[in-house]
């Protein structure tokens, strides 16, 4: 951590955030502002990280890297913890378990439950659980429970509130909740994420205000591996959850030759939210899956409307993914730009997806998400989709 930086300046950058949080919306509770106002998140960032990188409002801190450079730990970015903190509506007294350590977090819960509270936090990295039980002890919470273990096979609880901080596929943790209890949940489906609070009724759980997100993937008995494809040396990766074996050289030639372009006559202005888009495909077509170009190549080779996870339809050997030009001074034109032997199909697909959502379904407030056992007997919505997975199954329904 700086040494240089003057005295106090990591207590105004703390103040300074929670001010921004409150902005934002991510903080909108008392409770939740005074956590984050009095516990310092420099202390469980990388001594190497700047106090500007620490407490920026949407910058995420990685803590460590596997051997192929990517994140397998960080510091979530303080906007979402505090959406999910808000989500998890936790009381004084409240019993927790954080799934995925790290300590700043589980720092944050302590600090709203109080010391009649009890907080867990579980990771199956014995890096990450040593450095959470030393850092949490050296900031004053030497209270709360750090568990080295697999999150698959938890037993123990019931709880308050589960709070999962790691890209999950699967949630085989309903059983620990006590009655009237919350889990929020970054679950993973179709290649995208949404935070997810879910709530108990009868034998499913419902879930609420589904929330754009990422995270670490979780590692363990509870993994999932979906296709990666990473194209041009790097350069642009695509990612599709099940279907055939992508073909990674065909998909290369494909992304240097000549693309098929059409464009929607759908307007917008940039910035303008369509996340609902994502969960549209991910209902309507296999083939959905996402492209996003790596920043740190140069070149021109896609142009996607998303920097990250832009909506894509991919298949063996060809895809299509949403594109964008100029329509004004002001606005853009969506478009669709198709690779491959079967390109120019996968783009007038792509594109007559887009348009049914917009011109149908872009005014909806999304589908409703609900959680079931996996040998519930769950009826196909009629406009929807069952996600199933291992412990569970994953209904969207548009209705």
């Amino acid at each position: 951590m700086d040494t240089d930086t003057p005295s106090g300046t990591a207590e105004n950058l703390r103040a300074d955030m929670v001010a921004r949080l409150r902005a934002h919306g991510a903080i909108r509770s008392d409770q939740v502002a005074r956590a984050f106002a009095k516990v310092p998140r420099e202390r469980f960032a990388p001594e190497e990280t700047s106090l500007t990188s620490v407490y920026s409002v949407f910058d995420v801190v990685i803590t460590k890297r596997g051997a192929d450079g990517k994140a397998t730990s960080s510091v979530s970015a303080p906007w979402l913890q505090a959406e999910m903190l808000e989500a998890a509506r936790l009381r004084p007294g409240d019993r927790v378990l954080e799934i995925g350590s790290g300590g700043y977090n589980a720092a944050l819960i302590a600090e709203i439950v109080g010391p009649e509270g009890h907080v867990v936090t579980m990771d199956i990295d014995p890096f990450v659980t040593e450095r959470a039980g030393r850092f949490l002890a050296e900031t004053g919470y030497p209270h709360v429970q750090v568990v080295l273990g697999d999150a698959e096979h938890i037993e123990h609880g019931p709880y308050d509130a589960v709070i999962v901080t790691v890209g999950a596929w699967d949630c085989p943790w309903a059983h620990l909740l006590a009655p009237g209890g919350r889990m929020v949940v970054p679950l993973r489906f179709c290649a995208i994420t949404r935070s997810i609070t879910f709530v108990r009724d009868g034998d499913r759980l419902v879930g609420l205000d589904p929330t754009v997100c990422g995270f670490v993937p979780m590692q363990g008995a509870g993994a999932h591996h979906e296709q990666v494809a990473a194209l041009a040396g790097g350069a642009v990766t695509l990612t599709l959850d099940g279907g055939p074996p992508l073909d990674t050289a065909a998909l290369d030639r494909a992304l240097t030759g000549d693309p098929s372009e059409l464009w929607t006559g759908i307007v917008a202005r940039p910035g303008v939210p369509f996340d609902t888009l994502h969960l549209w495909l991910a209902v309507h077509d296999d083939a959905f899956g996402v492209i996003w170009p790596n920043p740190a190549h140069e070149g021109d080779l896609v142009k996607p409307v998303l920097r990250w996870f832009c909506p894509a339809l991919v298949t063996q050997d060809s895809f299509a993914y949403l594109t964008y030009r100029e329509a004004n001074s002001s606005d853009i034109e969506f478009g669709v730009h198709g690779h491959g032997p079967d390109g120019a199909e996968l783009a007038q697909r792509l594109a007559a997806h887009q348009r049914t959502w917009h011109h149908d379904w872009r005014d909806h407030p999304g589908p409703r998400f609900s959680l079931h056992p996996a040998d519930a007997a769950v009826p196909t919505p009629a406009v929807g989709r069952v996600f199933r997975k291992r412990h569970t199954q994953l209904v969207l329904d548009w209705r």
